[in-house]
């Protein structure tokens, strides 16, 4: 009988471990960080098609978003869809495109600045003549490969609410595994 009884003790044990360990993953999933996967080729070369990453979730209560950061958010056209590109333009600042590069207007700097946007190809252009004035809770973002990216260009701002967070690690593949 004593033997019966450890077992049940025992089994009881492990079940309250792998409930609570089920709990923890699940908050972790989703308050602190979400998987993603990239689709398509507007982040190419810095992220590819395929790529594993993981989406720090929390840090934006913390901290603000930073200028050149890597986002996921919701696409604002259909917040059920997904997309993943970089901050350019901030909150109260003007974003300009012309002359294949990108322009900011903000208070330190009302005659504007070039970003040094060292992440893209040496030949790459940003096409397009826009000039957009952001709001208090606004970003303007752009894929990395400018010829074949979906964003602020075409659908025009982001609004805060639709960022989910930030591109944290990239997990797979792992011969090009990486934080950010």
């Amino acid at each position: 009988m004593g033997y019966l009884k450890s077992f049940f003790t025992f089994s009881w044990d492990i079940i309250k471990v792998a409930a609570i360990a089920l709990v923890l993953a699940g908050l972790v999933r989703y308050f602190l960080v979400q998987p993603f996967f990239v689709e398509g080729a507007s982040m190419e070369p810095n992220f590819e098609d395929g790529e594993y990453l993981l989406i720090d979730e929390i840090s934006y209560y913390f901290k603000t978003i930073e200028r050149e950061e890597v986002i996921v958010f919701h696409y604002p056209l259909d917040t059920s869809k997904y997309y993943i590109k970089r901050v350019i333009g901030l909150p109260n600042e003007t974003v300009e495109i012309k002359n294949g590069g990108v322009v900011i207007y903000n208070d330190d700097n009302p005659d504007g600045f070039s970003i040094d946007e060292n992440y893209l190809p040496r030949e790459g252009i940003t096409t397009g003549d826009v000039k957009k004035k952001l709001g208090r809770n606004e970003y303007f973002v752009l894929g990395d490969n400018r010829l074949a990216s979906s964003d602020s260009r075409q659908w025009g701002i982001l609004p805060r609410n639709d960022i989910v967070g930030r591109v944290w690690v990239r997990a797979w593949p792992v011969a090009k595994a990486a934080m950010f």
